[in-house]
């Protein structure tokens, strides 16, 4: 098996980890995990106009009105008039929407805790300079 090979798999099975991990973290939610996705774009991004948000879901915007409806229902985000353009709508989360962005941005920041603890210091300042150029190049 080539190294490139090798990268291959080994970023697979970290997928597959890492996607198990947030599906039993999603059970505990009363959200499905497009919706929690929003709630972590939003909680992590000043108010978004859909089309923006939608560009960062990765979805149509039509997919992400689906969502974004059932979202607003729960009072987890909101639609405010975009002041520098009268034609959009910015979508932010709501006090509710922001606690549940706060729950679950916790079991992240455990996740990493727990993952990065394998790693020396030194291990993780290389790890997390590699993954921003991999980011950057996405």
């Amino acid at each position: 098996m080539s190294d490139l090979e090798s990268l291959s798999a080994q970023i697979l099975e970290f997928y597959e980890k890492l996607s198990s991990w947030e599906h039993a973290v999603a059970r505990d939610s009363p959200l499905t995990l497009p919706q929690t996705h929003v709630l972590e774009v939003l909680g992590q991004h000043p108010p978004l106009r859909m089309k923006e948000l939608a560009a960062k879901m990765g979805v149509t915007t039509g997919t992400l009105t689906v969502v974004v409806d059932r979202l607003e229902r729960l009072d987890m985000v909101a639609r405010t008039p975009n002041e520098a353009d009268r034609r959009s709508v910015l979508v932010t989360l709501t006090e509710r929407g922001r606690a549940l962005f706060e729950e679950h941005h916790k079991h992240h920041l455990d996740l990493a805790r727990d993952l990065f603890a394998a790693l020396s210091e030194d291990e993780t300042r290389v790890f997390a300079g590699i993954l921003r150029k991999l980011n950057m190049a996405f």
